[in-house]
């Protein structure tokens, strides 16, 4: 089973971040986190390495019924999403897709949840 869905735009990747937080909105998510690899690669280790951000994403209502269910599903939680530049430049979004995660939970709860976000965040790659 593929583990994201990702698509490629050719736009510039700071322009790209913003496209995605409003996407993420309009499906109800929140950025929770936003870590900059680059940057975090450059100043641990003195590496250079592209842009690249991984975005943590929250829809509050879907998390409180997937912790209510499974209390522990807060270490897959939030779904992550990276935007990463390419070598010619484009740019590339990736979003997790949450049945893939969790199915290695026993409860018969999550599955549902699970679809029900994967859903939503298929919608911000459609739409990117």
């Amino acid at each position: 089973m593929k583990y994201y869905y990702a698509k490629t735009i050719d736009r510039p990747f700071e322009e790209a971040i913003d496209t995605v937080t409003e996407l993420l909105k309009e499906q109800g998510f929140g950025v929770l986190t936003e870590i900059d690899v680059q940057q975090t690669l450059k100043k641990k280790l003195d590496v250079d390495f592209k842009k690249y951000r991984i975005l943590g994403a929250c829809n509050p209502e879907f998390a409180h019924k997937a912790l209510k269910a499974e209390d522990k599903i807060g270490v897959l939680l939030p779904c992550n999403v990276i935007v990463e530049e390419q070598e010619d430049g484009r740019v590339e979004v990736a979003v997790v897709d949450p049945v893939a995660s969790m199915q290695a939970v026993d409860n018969e709860q999550l599955p549902g949840i699970a679809g029900e976000v994967r859903d939503r965040l298929k919608k911000v790659i459609e739409k990117i």
